[in-house]
């Protein structure tokens, strides 16, 4: 019988079982489907930073960075994040560097001009940037294979295409069923990203994640050069980085619903381009490639940040993350381990994250959400 059960073979659900048969667990991973980071994981954009104003945020992605940028098969770039801070959120984002700089991080103000030099834009109605130089991108697929390898190798049985059909308390663990049989632990630890709501309820518990559809757009190889690191206008949330000759682009469509849309949606685009294009006019020299742009799911809670510890006795969850699961998972793979060890996490407080903070009313207002 295993020590532990994972639920789901994204970057999350990999890194927690690594440390987790690191710890000296026997550990079995179930994924519902038939390779690994087939969610959210391998449809990000594959950003990572430490611009947040939570510390609990900025110190889960600055630890996750800092393995990552040591692991080869990440591919860690630090192509870096570029802030445009427009003047209605300036107090906002000079409180959020002050957290930042206080916490040891990497980031530094920059005037309009010298944020010129990194992209071109339009200067209205911003008063000042910020550059996160140890930001960056990294490559998800090749992380995830890396933790589950490393799993593997610890004594791990990884099974793929077995999903959790149900679940039923034994004593202070579970036992959970799927098309393949029963697997009953002490400890299961649901890292099930967007589909963490209906897979909560299996266990009798309301775990308040939903998945929004996100689009990311592809231009054609452009006929200029550029190196743009991943830019974000604060005040419409349009964001754009380089990759290869390519730009990638997007924004957050504040009209889609909750729930399990599939396809791109094209509508989107028209809004996003709008964006865009006000802030970044050399967007119109770019032709996009429908061929080349895709969508996935953000796993969203109610205050946009992630569930991490116990929902309820011999339960952890590890999910919600709101399009940070990528930049985070490093470090909560560490924690995860910490919560099977110790019953707490012991090398950051994640208290404010705990999945009990709706009921108790307490929500995190973290304002570095894009």
């Amino acid at each position: 019988m295993p020590d532990a059960i994972v639920v789901g073979a994204g970057i999350v659900g990999a890194a927690s079982a690594y440390r987790l048969a690191e710890a000296g667990l026997r550990v079995l991973l179930l994924e519902k489907e038939a390779a690994f980071a087939q969610g959210s994981t391998g449809r990000s954009a594959a950003g990572v930073r430490v611009q947040f104003s939570e510390p609990v945020n900025v110190l889960l992605s600055y630890r996750s960075i800092l393995e990552y940028r040591a692991l080869p098969e990440a591919r860690y770039r630090p192509i870096g994040y570029l802030f445009l801070v427009p003047e209605a959120l300036a107090g906002a984002q000079e409180e959020a560097l002050r957290t930042q700089t206080a916490l040891g991080v990497p980031v530094r103000r920059l005037s309009l001009e010298e944020a010129e030099g990194l992209v071109p834009f339009r200067k209205e109605g911003l008063a000042f940037a910020t550059f996160g130089p140890l930001d960056g991108v990294i490559d998800p697929h090749g992380a995830t294979a890396f933790y589950l390898q490393r799993a593997r190798a610890l004594g791990a049985e990884v099974r793929f295409a077995e999903p959790v059909v149900g679940a039923e308390r034994v004593g202070r663990g579970f036992r959970v069923y799927t098309p393949k049989g029963a697997h009953e632990a002490p400890l299961v630890l649901l890292a099930t990203g967007a589909w963490t709501g209906a897979v909560g309820r299996l266990f009798g518990v309301d775990l308040p994640v939903w998945p929004l559809r996100r689009m990311v757009f592809a231009t054609a190889p452009t006929p200029f050069p550029h190196a743009f690191p991943l830019t974000v206008d604060l005040g419409t949330g349009f964001y754009l980085r380089s990759e290869g000759p390519r730009l990638l682009l997007g924004r957050s469509n504040p009209e889609e619903r909750p729930g399990f849309l599939e396809g791109m949606d094209w509508g989107s685009l028209g809004p996003t381009l709008e964006a865009g294009l006000a802030r970044f006019p050399f967007l119109e020299e770019a032709a996009l490639d429908p061929r080349a742009s895709w969508w996935g799911y953000y796993e969203v809670t109610p205050d946009h940040n992630p569930l991490l510890g116990f929902a309820v006795e011999g339960l952890l969850v590890a999910a919600g993350f709101s399009g940070h699961g990528v930049q985070q998972a490093a470090m909560v793979g560490r924690l995860m381990a910490e919560f099977a060890r110790y019953g707490e996490a012991k090398s950051l407080d994640v208290t404010p994250l705990r999945p009990g903070r709706f009921r108790e009313g307490k929500p995190l207002a973290e304002r570095g959400v894009v």
